[in-house]
Order: C-alpha cells, then structure tokens, then sequence
C-alpha cells in the first residue's frame, strides 16, 4: 500500500511540475518611468539636463515664494552632484489659474526662453500649480513669461525641457 501511495504522489508531483513558470532569464523592461511624478519639486539645471529636487521640508502655499526658492539654488548636497540654478530674474510676480501660469517680469527676459534657466522656472511653476490645484495635472500646465519691455515668451510647458 505504501509503495502505491509513493507511487501516487510521485506520478502528481511529475505531474505538477510540467504546469508550472519555467524560467526565462533576464528580460528587458525598457526606459526608466518618466514625466513628472506627484510632489513638490524644484528644478535645477546640470550637466545632463534639468533634475527635479523634492521639497520635503516646506509646504507650498504661494506661486512667488516657489521662485524665491529656486532662485536660491539647489542644496549643498545637490550641489555637490552637480546641480545649479541658472535662474536669472529681477522683479516678478507670478500669477496661476487653473492650467494657466504667468510669470510678469520687472524687466527684460535676458536670454531666449529656450534655455536650462527657462525650464527650471517652467517646470518648477508647472509642479507648484498641480500642488495648490489637485485638479491640475503638472503635465497641463502653460507657463508664460512677460517681460515688463511688452514682449511675450511662451507658453511652455515642462517637457519641452525635459530630455528624453
């Protein structure tokens, strides 16, 4: 009786084997996840393009004071990774509705608006209005630049900065 029953559990166990996941190695997933991700950010210009710092330590209530901390460039330690902040602005006021961010400007804008500094304004402002909106995806939002000299640069949007 024993020899069947070894008999048994030796011809299922056969059997079970065959229906299970048979190994495959090592597959490929592809690219890391991009886009911007839920938080507060500020973005800061390197080498490789613009990174986005998590601003863990402060709750955002305010478009303008968003700038300040970006015109105050990136932590020591994000620093010493090689990141920087290539904001350049005088006077502004910042204003936000919705998909919709103005940035009007004291004076004249000094570079094209195509630039590392640029994105580091349009996509840090895109992140804060998503925060203070919830309804507001940061991939939606338009930030325009109006220099006080009446010209206009935008809308952009962040992926137009983000490399990939």
């Amino acid at each position: 009786m024993k020899v069947r029953q070894a008999g048994v559990v030796t011809a299922l166990g056969l059997a079970l084997m065959g229906c299970g996941v048979q190994p495959t190695g090592v597959t490929g997933a592809g690219e890391p996840a991009s886009g911007l991700t839920r938080g507060m950010r500020l973005y800061f210009a390197s080498d490789s393009g613009l990174r986005g710092v998590p601003l863990l330590d402060r709750e955002v209530k305010d478009l303008n004071a968003v700038v300040k901390l970006l015109a105050g460039g990136p932590p020591p330690a994000e620093q010493r990774d090689g990141l920087t902040s290539l904001v350049q602005l005088g006077g502004y006021s910042v204003t936000g509705t919705g998909t919709r961010v103005t940035v009007r400007l004291d004076g004249p804008y000094a570079v094209t608006g195509r630039d590392q500094g640029t994105g580091q304004v349009v996509c840090t402002l895109a992140r804060a209005q998503s925060v203070l909106d919830p309804k507001v995806r940061a991939d939606d939002v338009e930030v325009t630049l109006r220099p006080s000299d009446g010209t206009s640069l935008g809308p952009y949007r962040c992926a137009e900065f983000l490399n990939g």
